[in-house]
């Protein structure tokens, strides 16, 4: 298997700690297990996983010219892209201890010499066991913040995320709009099904709704069947687009489970304007909500923002 790849083939060749080599000399290895030892040092001093990478991203340059980087761990959505990502690169899966740590992807115009490889696989050594404790950090915070069930964030996320969006759309006058949507008749499903296939089909209009907005939007459940979904940089047109779009997915998703329960939702739609708190926000978006249930729901209804 070859870690040299023109143009990017696939080929990925697997890292893992390795202090020696048996065919370097013992001075060669002490250079490299010194270099390894600082690095590492380095790297540890954050927890963040964006700024893990730019560390290492900015030491690796000592030693090694490339255009780019890329690094991408699918289960915790992390797919970070540094500089540019030219034809010739060489990849690795990082591994510890039987742990799959991410692929890393190194780019530039011209290809990697061997000895450039070689420099590049005693120096990921460094990277890997701070990336491991980063990963593990992460995983936590997640956890901390996720739905266990619907596997969105959950309320307390929801709490930190509005008030940092609300504070920075308002100091630099930026678009911000909210919309709270409401699984029709929920109780009617629990009550008639149970409650196993009411969790199921909660979990299927919360994961519905998350695969229709961007990866830049935040969707958090916000109680019971409710979920509210935060739209940075999205005036209140685009949220009204967006609302449209959700209500229709969900209304046009398969039968959930063997008993054919199908769903429809309401949604309340409501856009920051410049006089609002996080409390007038919310009362409008709940106001919005309320309006679309008591007309009929499978609707969307807008609250326009207070000038």
């Amino acid at each position: 298997m070859t870690n040299q790849m023109q143009p990017v083939s696939g080929n990925t060749k697997r890292v893992t700690p390795h202090p020696s080599h048996p065919d370097r000399d013992q001075a060669t290895q002490q250079r490299f297990a010194s270099k390894i030892l600082a690095l590492s040092g380095i790297l540890q001093s954050t927890l963040e996983i964006n700024e893990l990478l730019a560390l290492f991203a900015k030491e690796i340059r000592q030693f090694i010219k490339y255009d780019g980087l890329t690094y991408r761990f699918p289960s915790l959505k992390i797919d970070i892209k540094l500089g540019d990502q030219p034809v010739n690169n060489c990849a690795y899966e990082l591994v510890v201890a039987g742990d799959h740590l991410g692929d890393l992807n190194f780019f530039r115009h011209y290809p990697f010499e061997n000895s450039e490889l070689e420099t590049i696989e005693n120096l990921l050594a460094g990277l890997l066991y701070p990336l491991r404790n980063t990963l593990l950090y992460q995983r936590a915070v997640e956890s901390a913040t996720m739905d266990p069930l619907t596997g969105v964030r959950n309320r307390a996320a929801m709490d930190s995320s509005m008030k940092r969006e609300i504070g920075l759309a308002l100091r630099h006058n930026t678009p911000l709009s909210v919309i709270l949507m409401d699984i029709d008749h929920f109780k009617l499903i629990n009550d008639q099904h149970g409650h196993l296939y009411g969790d199921q089909a909660l979990k299927a209009a919360a994961q519905c709704a998350e695969q229709s907005i961007r990866e830049s939007d935040m969707i958090f459940r916000y109680g019971g069947e409710e979920f509210l979904i935060l739209l940075t940089g999205t005036d209140l047109k685009g949220a009204e687009l967006l609302a449209e779009r959700i209500r229709q997915n969900v209304e046009n998703l398969a039968p959930q489970t063997d008993k054919a329960i199908r769903m429809t939702v309401s949604l309340g739609v409501t856009a920051l304007g410049p006089s609002d708190d996080i409390n007038t926000l919310f009362q409008r978006m709940d106001n919005a909500l309320y309006r679309a249930k008591d007309a009929g729901r499978n609707r969307i209804v807008i609250d326009p923002a207070v000038k």
